[in-house]
């Protein structure tokens, strides 16, 4: 089973991004519009879970089904959309995961809201430490409990949610 471990910010995680990156532009060139590191670990001095998220933006997200050989290939496993329409999903890593890709079609409010969520963190750092210090106590407290530590944290990520889209409006 996985172990939830939240960990200082690593300085490495960019460059992390940046490798895994430049193979999925390649990789799926036909479809790609855009691609961002999201999550915890795009965020400069955020504590935590050591997996770099990657959000890829492309043209049909129906078509990057097509290239789930490729990617497997390269370590990514497909999970469909996991709990979220629209959305195609992989995994690297397995159980010890290290990465995460999300990929939505053009035009997704999902975009937005991964984007608005990282830039708010990045520019409010107090809300930014109040979180980061939240998943490092849930992740003692519940260490292989994924579920728990989600639900742990999903009231803070949903008032971050709401201030950073509102944020977003108004720059």
């Amino acid at each position: 089973m996985r172990k939830m471990e939240v960990i200082p910010y690593q300085n490495s995680w960019p460059e992390l991004y940046e490798l895994e990156a430049t193979k999925l532009k390649s990789l799926l060139s036909d479809e790609y519009i855009d691609i961002y590191h999201i999550g915890s670990t795009s965020v400069p001095g955020l504590k935590a879970k050591p997996i770099i998220d990657i959000l890829m933006v492309v043209n049909a997200v129906e078509a990057v089904d097509q290239y789930n050989e490729q990617l497997i290939n390269i370590g990514f496993m497909p999970k469909g959309e996991n709990g979220i329409e629209g959305r195609r999903f992989f995994i690297k890593g397995g159980d010890n995961r290290s990465h995460h890709l999300h990929i939505f079609q053009t035009g997704s409010s999902h975009i937005k809201r991964h984007l608005a969520f990282r830039d708010y963190l990045i520019h409010h750092p107090q809300v930014s430490g109040r979180y980061g210090d939240l998943k490092e106590r849930l992740s003692r407290l519940y260490p292989y409990d994924p579920k728990a530590y989600v639900q742990g944290k999903e009231q803070m990520v949903q008032e971050i949610e709401r201030l950073a889209l509102e944020w977003v409006e108004f720059r």
